[in-house]
């Protein structure tokens, strides 16, 4: 009989919460190593919770990369913040992430009135340290003490991947023991459809800058493959707003449209390992984000969380 004691497999599911763009989505895609979420340098990129999945020999850790907490303008707004608020109750750690160029200040303070009440252990992310001088990284580290009892605090860059190893050791330490949820091979929940929209309406992002805000959704009306071509045929409808952005996001002589697909069709031919055909259309929906029916639609299902 072999008395050796089996290695214990840990498991759970962390959150990673904090203020828009402090880089949540660009340290969930270095975990994973692959693009399962969008990154942007314009805030508020992230509306649905995306779950990454990082298998080790003897852990499994599921992320949720939350959509930035911020104070809600409109439905889509509200239902944003629900999405972030609801995964404190729900997830075995929680990673308050914040950006070390930027300091402590009305944003923090609005997030850290929400962990009043949380009980799951709470670990505060600096990151973005290779954008400060190294001196300055101890005063905001003692900023943070003052606010709240954090039960471990990391500096790290994601961009980098500074500290991001000695992260993950902390976490393992910190989750119960636990099945596997997910096949090994797995990283992510999501179903292709998620992932295919996400990097177009990345793409469209990118390339519009300023000239569109957040009113911009992506659908995907097919994905199917050509029976005689070892292709993916993807069509793809980009919802705006108003008819001001149908036009920035189509262009001249419909240059952006075609600069958008072109881009996005590399990243998704990269994820589905086949030749894509993408097809884009751009339709105006006005003031969908105000809509339950039309974000129930464009995939923001309020029941889900």
């Amino acid at each position: 009989m072999n008395n050796q004691k089996q290695q214990e497999h840990k498991s759970g599911f962390i959150s990673i919460i904090g203020r828009p763009n402090v880089g949540k989505s660009t340290f969930l895609n270095r975990v994973i190593g692959q693009k399962i979420a969008i990154m942007s340098d314009k805030p508020q990129t992230t509306r649905n919770k995306v779950q990454g999945v990082l298998t080790t020999d003897d852990a499994q850790l599921i992320f949720i990369d939350t959509p930035g907490i911020h104070k809600p303008k409109h439905k889509l707004g509200d239902f944003m913040m629900k999405v972030a608020q609801n995964t404190l109750k729900e997830v075995d750690i929680v990673l308050f992430m914040v950006n070390a160029e930027e300091g402590y200040g009305r944003g923090e303070e609005f997030i850290i009135e929400k962990f009043s009440n949380v009980k799951t252990p709470i670990f505060l992310v600096i990151n973005k340290i290779d954008q400060i001088h190294p001196d300055d990284l101890l005063k905001i580290i003692e900023s943070y003490k003052e606010k709240h009892e954090f039960a471990e605090i990391i500096p790290i860059s994601a961009l980098e991947g500074n500290n991001v190893e000695t992260l993950l050791e902390l976490v393992k330490k910190y989750l119960p023991e636990g099945p596997q949820y997910y096949p090994a091979d797995q990283v992510t929940d999501h179903p292709e459809h998620f992932i295919v929209s996400e990097l177009i309406r990345e793409k469209a992002l990118h390339l519009t800058r300023e000239e569109i805000p957040h009113s911009l959704a992506v659908v995907i009306d097919r994905m199917i493959k050509m029976d005689d071509k070892d292709v993916i045929h993807v069509m793809a409808t980009v919802i705006v707003e108003r008819d001001s952005q149908k036009g920035i996001v189509i262009g001249k002589q419909g240059a952006m449209l075609k600069e958008i697909g072109k881009r996005a069709r590399i990243d998704i031919e990269n994820l589905l390992g086949s030749k894509v055909f993408l097809e884009l259309w751009v339709k105006v929906q006005k003031d969908w984000r105000n809509k339950m029916s039309q974000l129930r639609d464009f995939g923001f299902r309020e029941d889900e969380y």
